[in-house]
């Protein structure tokens, strides 16, 4: 029996794919069981290759966010990206897809699960360790009662930003990195 979060997955692997091709890219989904890669990606020279992990959403829920665990806190490649789907509410929804980079995303989910950890639960407790971690369009409520340096809207600048997978014409062509996105340090 298949369940709607696999269909969902599915959809959402298929989905980048198109796009990558559509855009020129070649790009095909990795064979099932091949940790941490969902999508291979390269440019049409072989040049430029990177992996792609996908997570997929129908419905924003309660927090907005992403299921993610603990290795996305270590996860990290220059070559490793994240595209977070958000399929809305209906079928008649355009997907909005946020395309991040590894050690962008290694960075928020540890930080936010550690100011997390660090807040006392809803009577007051201690807070547990988990297993669980979310990638969220907006920290504020972990970070009570600090500012949180990941608010609402700090996802906004990934939208769309097929250009940080660095599939330009040509390695020594490739664009800067855009204003309003961090530029971090990867191996």
């Amino acid at each position: 029996m298949t369940s709607t979060t696999s269909l969902l997955g599915a959809a959402g692997e298929h989905y980048i794919v198109s796009e990558l091709l559509r855009r020129g890219h070649i790009a095909a989904l990795a064979p099932q069981g091949v940790p941490n890669t969902d999508i291979v990606v390269t440019d049409l020279t072989g040049h430029r290759l990177c992996t792609i992990q996908v997570k997929s959403r129908r419905d924003k829920g309660r927090d907005g966010g992403w299921h993610m665990g603990p290795k996305h806190e270590e996860l990290v490649s220059k070559n490793l990206f994240y595209c977070f789907v958000d399929f809305g509410r209906s079928v008649t929804d355009r997907p909005s897809v946020f395309i991040v980079p590894s050690a962008v995303v290694a960075e928020v989910i540890k930080a936010s699960h550690k100011a997390w950890l660090a807040t006392p639960g809803a009577r007051g407790q201690k807070r547990k360790d988990s297993s669980v971690r979310r990638l969220l369009p907006d920290y504020s409520p972990a970070y009570k009662p600090n500012p949180t340096p990941y608010p609402a809207g700090w996802l906004d600048v990934y939208r769309d930003a097929w250009d940080l997978l660095g599939m330009g014409p040509a390695p020594a062509q490739e664009k800067p990195t855009p204003k309003g996105r961090p530029v971090l340090q990867q191996e």
